[in-house]
């Protein structure tokens, strides 16, 4: 039991001590209605990223292009295309992938860019 205790408090001093891991962190997709690309993603994607570690690191948040922002996300740059995907954290725009050219290319790029953020190991597990 002492070495559960122990490990358990290394483990969360070590969390705290990152403070990107107690970090909120989404992904924000911008989209339209009629857009196509969104269709594309909707269709090859978002059945599954909610059950891989991005989608439980970093939840899906959708919003209209056309909406107003909401006062809970700030982003580096206004929103022009879509789909556009927006990593955030705490609400404060990452990084972002303007449109959707292929499933390959977005699960290569979402996954640098999670690691860029350090919120999760490098693609290759290493």
């Amino acid at each position: 039991m002492k070495r559960i205790r122990a490990v358990l408090f290394a483990f969360l001093t070590l969390a705290a001590a990152s403070g990107q891991a107690l970090a909120e962190a989404s992904l924000v997709m911008v989209e339209e209605k009629g857009c196509v690309w969104c269709a594309r993603w909707d269709d090859q994607i978002a059945p599954i990223y909610p059950k891989t570690e991005a989608g439980r690191t970093a939840p899906l948040r959708r919003i209209d292009i056309r909406a107003d922002t909401p006062a809970d996300l700030t982003f580096s740059r206004s929103l022009r295309f879509t789909p556009t995907f927006v990593l955030m954290v705490d609400g404060q725009e990452i990084s972002r992938i303007e449109g959707y050219p292929g499933e390959d290319f977005f699960w290569g790029v979402l996954e640098k860019m999670m690691f860029d953020a350090k919120l999760m190991l490098p693609p290759n597990g290493s």
